[in-house]
């Protein structure tokens, strides 16, 4: 008689358990269920770094957004990227990505263009760090949209500077 009790308790909770873990499978799902997510990013821009608005290299250190739905047209006012340290850009206007398309969100001060797929930030100090990072994409609800941490030994073999997430 023990043992049955046994192994009934054993059992529930081995079925509490699998609820568990199929209860949080949908949120941590959710998290990645935004079709905008991060191609990739230009955390080091080539040359001497300088913060220099004028003449500074900010504007080469991007972000690459794309909209990987093949259907869903994404507005972008309210998304919020920001990086380990807590520096955080909202995209303040509407700019819509159509399906496949993708936005370069750069560094520096300049005029926004859905032509060129270019944001600025209006800032002319880096946000990526040079050795590793982490960053993250927010929808305007608040819920990640997409999240990735980089260093530069692991993550850029070929040292460009460069590194591709999503192709």
């Amino acid at each position: 008689m023990h043992v049955r009790h046994a192994l009934t308790a054993a059992a529930t909770a081995a079925s509490v358990l699998a609820l568990g873990l199929v209860a949080a499978a949908p949120a941590q799902a959710a998290e990645y269920s935004s079709a905008l997510k991060i191609k990739g990013v230009q955390y080091d821009a080539p040359g001497r770094d300088s913060n220099k608005c004028s003449g500074g290299n900010t504007k080469n250190e991007y972000l690459t957004i794309k909209n990987y739905s093949r259907s869903t047209t994404v507005n972008l006012r309210g998304y919020v990227v920001k990086d380990a340290a807590g520096n955080r850009f909202t995209f303040p206007a509407t700019h819509k990505l159509q399906p496949g398309d993708y936005i370069k969100l750069r560094g520096n001060r300049g005029t926004d263009s859905d032509a060129k797929n270019v944001v600025y930030r209006q800032n002319c100090n880096f946000i990526w760090n040079n050795d590793k990072d982490t960053i993250y994409l927010y929808k305007p609800s608040g819920a990640r949209a997409d999240v990735h941490s980089y260093t530069k030994k692991s993550n850029d073999r070929d040292g460009n500077g460069y590194i591709t997430y999503h192709g």
